[in-house]
């Protein structure tokens, strides 16, 4: 095996069919993970790498915090923008519980996470964190979709920063071969394979993803939940998908 490296799209709420691929690669991958050199994402995506990296352990309770987050939002009246309820806020409780104290360490030159810059509109990839409470501004930072999350944007390094989907939603590292993760059909080593449709494809900020119906209703589920089964579904198509890249490259164990 040579220099690999894995990486997780932006996806908002279907970030639960990521954690069910990084449970298929910790469960018959470790061959594979053993030789992946770095871990990158954006959004949703970069809190799962960043997961998969420092916390491994942490996948269920991170599964457990998504179906309850997922939960009050279906709750809240107009979902996330709901006023009065800080999704940013749980967002940070949930991080907070979840990464281990030396998270930072772990991920320094390791983890490479997505973010915008409000201003410029310009993209940034980030792996150096001076401490755990930076990894964990530009985590933040990387999930802030301005009016759905709140109308604040993340302050980090003196600057204002939001969803490093908008300008690169899916990091393709320069060295070596980049392992793709998406929950949206495409030309991802791991997504899911929608049948009977015409091969359209369409890049939205650095990721190929097919023109379907599903593809559309995704994107739906992204902003808004769908039903708790509907959302452990998912996680088993994430872990299903993972299982099938591991088979076809002969890595499962």
């Amino acid at each position: 095996m040579k220099h690999f490296n894995v990486s997780f799209a932006a996806c908002g709420f279907l970030g639960i069919y990521h954690l069910g691929a990084a449970s298929a690669l910790l469960k018959h991958g470790q061959r594979m993970l053993n030789v992946v050199k770095s871990f990158a994402g954006a959004s949703a995506g970069s809190l799962v790498a960043t997961i998969l990296l420092t916390a491994p352990d942490k996948i269920k309770e991170s599964e457990d915090f998504i179906y309850t987050l997922s939960e009050e939002v279906r709750k809240q009246t107009l979902g996330a923008v709901t006023p009065r309820y800080d999704i940013m806020k749980r967002l940070r409780e949930g991080i907070e519980t979840i990464l281990p104290p030396k998270a930072h360490e772990i991920a320094e030159n390791c983890l490479y996470i997505s973010i915008t810059n409000t201003k410029s509109r310009e993209n940034c990839m980030v792996s150096n964190f001076a401490s755990r409470e930076e990894l964990i501004k530009v985590l933040l930072a990387s999930s802030f979709v301005p009016v759905y999350a709140g109308i604040k944007a993340v302050e980090y390094k003196g600057e204002k920063w939001c969803d490093g989907g908008f300008t690169n939603s899916l990091p393709i590292l320069p060295m070596g071969r980049t392992v793709t993760v998406s929950p949206f059909c495409g030309r991802q080593d791991i997504c899911p394979q929608d049948k009977g449709h015409v091969d359209l494809y369409v890049k939205l900020a650095k990721q190929d993803i097919l023109l379907s119906v599903a593809n559309f209703e995704r994107l739906n589920q992204a902003f808004f939940p769908p039903s708790q089964e509907k959302m452990e579904s998912i996680f088993q198509d994430g872990f299903d998908d993972a299982v099938n890249f591991l088979q076809k490259e002969n890595w499962f164990e």
